[in-house]
Parts: structure tokens; C-alpha cells; sequence
């Protein structure tokens, strides 16, 4: 297996404060620290929540730019999309960030970036603190499906 950084790295993009926050956690397992990793994004500073979400890439973003991961979970495999949805989804992006102020995030699971361009369409009418914990706890969703994919053992433990 991976170091255990380079696991928590890959499994949250990055988002250096966040992952030092979990290295420095006590948890038996991978799904236990995975459990505590919620409670942990959701009371942590707002500037560290923020750089946790930011971390992902915008959904519909130039498939050059995203990881390996992401890129199989947005679908690009399957789906390139077409110039009028990219450009909708882009909008859709802008829109949510200046709203907001951080980066939409989704646990895709399987959905189409159509289906996902309409969610962001509905999701700019919610509060903010709300919809940055809808953001956080689909953060540890992505991590959770991600780990699954990546077969890291929980006997193995940290």
C-alpha cells in the first residue's frame, strides 16, 4: 500500500490542513478514521472547510486537469459531453462560486453531468451553511467510494 499521506492525499485531493488534521487522529481503522474525518471537516475552521472543497476539482472541468480518480467519477470515460454542456456547467460553476464562495462538490455516483448541471441549478437556491455541509459530508462520500476502489484493507490499519 501507499504511505498512509499519500492514501489521505489522493482519497481528498490534497487539502493539506485537512489531511495533517487526520494523520494526527487516533483511529483504528480506515472506515473509523474515515467516521471521525465528517465530524472533523464539519467543526474545523470555515478557511480549512473551504480549502477541503476547493481542493476538488470543478465538475465538468478540462479532463486534463482533474485526477485519475476524478476523472473516472465525473464519467469522462463514458461521456465527453458537448460544448453547450460545458459551457452550461461553467456558468453553473461561476454562478456557485460567487454565491458561495467555495468550489461545488458532489458525490457523482453515476449520475450524468447533465443530471449533475441541474443539481447545482437547484442546489444555488439553499443557505450557505447548509450547502457547505452538504459539500463537506459529499467530500467523505467521495473518500469513502474512493477507498473502496483503491482495496486498501481495513486489517491493514494505519
Amino acid at each position: 500500500m501507499h504511505s498512509h499521506l499519500e492514501a489521505l492525499t489522493t482519497l481528498f485531493e490534497g487539502a493539506p490542513r485537512f489531511v495533517g488534521r487526520l494523520q494526527a487522529t487516533e483511529a483504528a481503522s480506515w472506515a473509523e478514521l474515515l467516521d471521525q474525518a465528517e465530524q472533523i471537516a464539519l467543526a474545523m475552521p470555515e478557511d480549512e472547510q473551504i480549502e477541503l472543497l476547493d481542493a476538488h476539482p470543478r465538475i465538468g472541468a478540462d479532463p486534463a486537469t482533474v485526477s485519475a480518480l476524478s476523472y473516472g467519477e465525473q464519467g469522462y470515460d463514458r461521456d465527453a459531453g458537448n460544448a453547450e454542456l460545458h459551457a452550461r456547467l461553467n456558468w453553473l460553476n461561476d454562478e456557485y462560486e460567487q454565491r458561495f464562495g467555495f468550489r461545488f462538490v458532489v458525490f457523482v455516483a453515476g449520475r450524468s453531468r447533465s443530471e449533475i448541471a441541474d443539481l447545482i441549478e437547484t442546489r444555488l437556491g439553499q443557505a450557505r451553511e447548509s450547502e457547505k455541509r452538504r459539500g463537506l459530508r459529499d467530500v467523505v462520500a467521495i473518500a469513502r467510494s474512493r477507498l473502496a476502489k483503491l482495496a486498501v484493507a481495513p486489517e491493514e490499519g494505519r
